[in-house]
């Protein structure tokens, strides 16, 4: 059922509730490998299936897909640290609940969602975690949205999704993981 869930195929009562502490570490963008094209054997290997894109649409798609100024992510006991050159911004989060994506492509995907406690924070006030994942489980890798206005316009991108593995991967085992997880 795991398998299929990443997937994006899961039946809607299937899906559990989640505590922060499921991306409990510290986290970094994937986005730099990205730009200087340590990546590219991913994208080269995804150009290869059939009725797949070519390895620049894959850069265009992914350039958008990661972007971000958030190089890395600490998280622990319930607070977010977020890392913008040498700047950290932090708040403490409550989880807010789940929402169901449903996709063009017929696949479902879930948001966890989860809110910032303290007015005078200068970390994202609304954050929202999707890993493939349906259930409590450590998460292997994330991808985040995060946001000022509300969970709902959150909820309603699905252009940028800034991509988190964990900081002590090198660059060479996040491409492994790419290629064959």
């Amino acid at each position: 059922m795991e398998r299929q869930a990443s997937e994006g195929i899961f039946a809607d009562k299937d899906v559990q509730d989640r505590a922060l502490s499921d991306w409990e570490g510290v986290w970094q963008s994937v986005n730099p490998y990205l730009l200087n094209g340590d990546l590219d054997p991913v994208l080269e290997q995804k150009a290869k299936k059939p009725g797949g894109k070519s390895v620049e649409e894959y850069r265009a798609y992914y350039k958008k897909g990661y972007a971000t100024d958030v190089e890395q992510i600490g998280i622990e006991d319930d607070v977010i640290e977020f890392h913008v050159g040498q700047t950290v911004n932090s708040c403490k989060y409550r989880y807010s609940g789940y929402k169901i994506l449903h996709y063009a492509s017929g696949k479902k995907g879930v948001r966890y969602l989860f809110e910032c406690q303290q007015g005078d924070a200068n970390a994202p006030k609304f954050v929202q975690f999707s890993d493939h994942i349906i259930g409590p489980r450590k998460s292997q890798h994330f991808h985040i949205f995060m946001g000022n206005e509300s969970q709902e316009a959150l909820l309603k991108e699905m252009d940028n999704w800034p991509t988190y593995y964990p900081y002590a991967l090198h660059k060479e085992q996040i491409v492994d993981e790419m290629l064959h997880h």
